[in-house]
């Protein structure tokens, strides 16, 4: 497996580890890429539960500032592509057949809180921070949407989305984005004793459990994120986008225009 994403195996779990600690574990294809092959190689494994986290302080920071500078001129294709990619990941942790548990040892904004959120259980330490911080850069948090409005409802998803505000993990605690709120040092204790309350009940009646939870929403899901597919490709063509990812790189207060 790849260095961008770690791979463990022991006692009926799969750990995988983000690996760029240098740069907080931001999202880049290759990660993406490496991810889903990881993911993959778990549902063939005689793993029974998944558990995702992040090495060095960080969970994951969000889309790395390369990949940003990179999303100046695509074209509609390319940007719709790429937003694909990404939509694909997220419904690959969130209908993953076997159970996953996010441990957020430190940061997960803007994708990573994506990434955490997809999994079925989130266990975070108290320092951890969350955002959809989208908005804020000119971007649209389509595709989390889709998820996001089931999660917490509408009122809250306006809240989360439309300000792109940082939340901590006791905040997320009390709109159920994360089940657990667990010190630094018990964080991967937790999710391994989760994890273990998890293997001892029926694999097949988890899996069908799991299933049937999903297949609720899950063509409302095809529709939403069809949507959210188009509506983030299309935000990349605006004065705004390229006005929001030049200032965050120029490390100054973007001047927007509305266009």
């Amino acid at each position: 497996m790849a260095k961008t994403v770690l791979v463990a195996e022991a006692e009926g779990i799969a750990t995988l580890t983000l690996n760029r600690p240098e740069k907080r574990n931001a999202i880049t294809f290759e990660l993406l890429e490496d991810l889903m092959a990881a993911l993959d190689a778990a549902e063939q494994s005689a793993a029974l539960v998944v558990i995702l986290t992040g090495a060095g302080k960080a969970f994951c920071a969000g889309l790395d500032l390369e990949g940003l500078k990179g999303l100046l001129g695509k074209t509609h294709e390319e940007n719709v592509k790429d937003s694909a990619t990404m939509a694909r990941l997220f419904r690959r942790i969130y209908d993953f057949p076997k159970p996953t548990i996010a441990a957020v040892n430190g940061a997960a904004i803007a994708g990573g809180t994506g990434i955490a959120t997809m999994c079925d259980f989130t266990l975070a330490v108290p320092e951890a921070k969350f955002g959809y911080t989208e908005v804020r850069i000119g971007f649209v948090p389509a595709i989390v949407s889709s998820f996001l409005v089931t999660q917490v409802g509408h009122k809250i998803a306006r809240d989360l989305l439309l300000t792109g505000r940082l939340f901590d993990a006791a905040e997320a605690h009390r709109y159920g984005l994360v089940n657990e709120v667990a010190p630094a040092g018990q964080l991967m204790a937790r999710a391994h004793a989760l994890a273990q309350t998890l293997i001892e009940n029926s694999p097949s009646s988890v899996r069908a459990a799991k299933k049937l939870i999903n297949s609720f929403i899950a063509k409302q899901l095809d529709e939403q994120i069809a949507q959210a597919v188009e509506d983030n490709a299309r935000i990349r063509t605006t004065d705004d986008f390229r006005e929001g990812i030049t200032s965050f790189l120029e490390k100054r207060k973007p001047k927007w225009t509305g266009k």
